[in-house]
């Protein structure tokens, strides 16, 4: 082929297993999103028990189907989505599935009846899908009587969630047949791409720029209803940065949740501190990193900070301490700052990264110069995305870019203080709990005198021991 075909074929659109092209309607997308996905799970095995693992569905031979219908007791048409069967030996197991595409959020009375349609043809459970994004599968996005359960397992995922399976499973646990990682590879294409319905997180909503501008000027209050769904995207925004991670990690990375509180008093707290102070605020977890990330984005100031804490070591002076942290930072920008806080005391020492490393000591207490650092804070802030959506130069992309990139520039380079081990002290004259003063020589008739006594009385305590 010549420089000029090439050329040509270049501009060519390539031929996709699953193409996004030609949706035309929200029932369109419904459809095509559940049958690619449900074909892809009925072909790549390890991916479909990934997904499945936490309605705890056995392994086997995986069939799936799209479209069921049944007919209830009036004689009213339903048709759930699809569904998934799976067999081994004389046992079964399956599930109706419901999915949704777009911002197109899952109904309840709609996922009821499918509930009584479940229980009624002998299904295990039933598994939604949808674009709203939830820390925890078994916490759903709508509300269901438990009466309705009754043994059934309702799971939820999102879709972004399912791409994160995807990826996760293509690019780090690896799919050992071809056809399969090329089909996986497939899905993730099409999921990815935002004609699906099916990308992920889409923005934080028609309310964004109005709360922005409220919290800005000092005129947004708790109880603005636009404050709180703001507060409820910002909280699914945090699980999208966590599974974004995830995908280029290959680990699980956690949105640290204060423990035993819900996610309505959660969004009710963001709220309460979004309308006081303008900022939302989070950490996660990412495993074996040397501490949480903490982000935070303030309304007011427009800048997002995120952050880092790192324990300080516990051996050496002040200053050797903080010339270990200053070492790990040598080819960090001079923008970063650091915050240093102190054992016992509660005020702190922060400067930028260029003015200190020339002068260490500007992170010491300026009036206690010996005293130890406890940890630092390594924390750089970046002016905010302004527009909506996720495209690039919105608060979206802005941020998750910034997460990504503190995370890879600077967290992930960081190690914690060596530990060092207990010494036993090289000392003479301890032993064994005997004093330091040395004891006075006794005449050897006497130790022996004493030493007979003592088995005397260890003769009369023992009786046993003469039978």
């Amino acid at each position: 082929m010549g420089n000029t075909d090439l050329a040509m074929r270049e501009r060519w659109t390539p031929a996709r297993l699953l193409p996004t092209a030609g949706i035309k309607s929200q029932a369109e997308q419904e459809r095509r999103a559940a049958s690619a996905l449900l074909a892809v799970m009925n072909a790549v095995p390890d991916f479909c028990n990934g997904l499945l693992s936490g309605m705890k569905a056995q392994k086997g031979k995986i069939s799936t189907y799209t479209e069921l219908r049944f007919r209830d007791e009036d004689e009213k048409l339903h048709i759930p989505d699809g569904a998934v069967v799976i067999e081994r030996g004389q046992k079964r197991w399956s599930c109706l599935v419901e999915i949704k595409t777009n911002g197109v959020d899952l109904d309840a009375e709609q996922v009821a009846r499918y509930l009584d349609l479940a229980r009624e043809h002998g299904f295990d459970g039933l598994l939604t899908i949808s674009n709203q994004i939830g820390s925890d599968a078994r916490l759903l996005p709508y509300s269901i009587h438990k009466q309705k359960l009754r043994g059934l397992t309702v799971y939820h995922l999102s879709w972004w969630r399912v791409l994160t399976e995807a990826i996760v499973q293509h690019r780090f646990r690896g799919i050992s047949d071809p056809d399969q990682a090329w089909i996986l590879g497939e899905l993730i294409r099409y999921l990815d791409d935002e004609k699906s319905g099916a990308s992920g997180f889409a923005g934080m909503g028609r309310e964004w720029v109005r709360v922005r501008e409220s919290a800005r000027n000092g005129t947004l209050r708790a109880e603005d209803p636009e404050a709180a769904v703001i507060s409820g995207r910002w909280e699914q925004f945090v699980e999208y940065l966590c599974l974004h991670l995830s995908q280029e990690l290959g680990v699980d990375v956690k949105y640290l949740r204060p423990r035993g509180r819900a996610p309505e008093e959660q969004i009710a707290t963001a709220t309460q501190r979004l309308a006081a102070d303008g900022v939302f605020g989070c950490s996660i977890e990412v495993p074996d990193a040397v501490g949480p990330i903490g982000i935070a984005a303030n309304l007011r100031t427009r800048l997002v900070t995120t952050s880092v804490e790192v324990q300080a070591p516990k051996e050496g002076r002040a200053k050797t301490r903080i010339n270990w942290l200053l070492r790990q930072l040598a080819d960090a920008p001079g923008d970063l700052r650091i915050d240093v806080r102190f054992n016992r005391v509660r005020a702190t020492r922060s400067e930028l990264l260029r003015d200190c490393r020339e002068a260490p000591e500007r992170l010491l207490m300026k009036d206690e110069p010996k005293r130890e650092p406890r940890s630092f804070v390594v924390a750089l802030s970046k002016p905010m995305g302004k527009k909506d959506g996720r495209k690039e130069g919105s608060f979206v992309a802005e941020t998750r870019r910034q997460v990504t990139e503190f995370y890879g520039d600077f967290v992930q380079g960081l190690v914690p203080p060596r530990t060092v081990a207990p010494k036993i002290r090289e000392d003479d004259a301890v032993d064994a709990g005997t004093a330091s003063v040395p004891q006075p020589e006794r005449p050897e008739g006497e130790v022996r005198r004493e030493h007979e006594t003592n088995l005397q009385r260890i003769a009369e305590m023992m009786p046993f021991a003469s039978e």
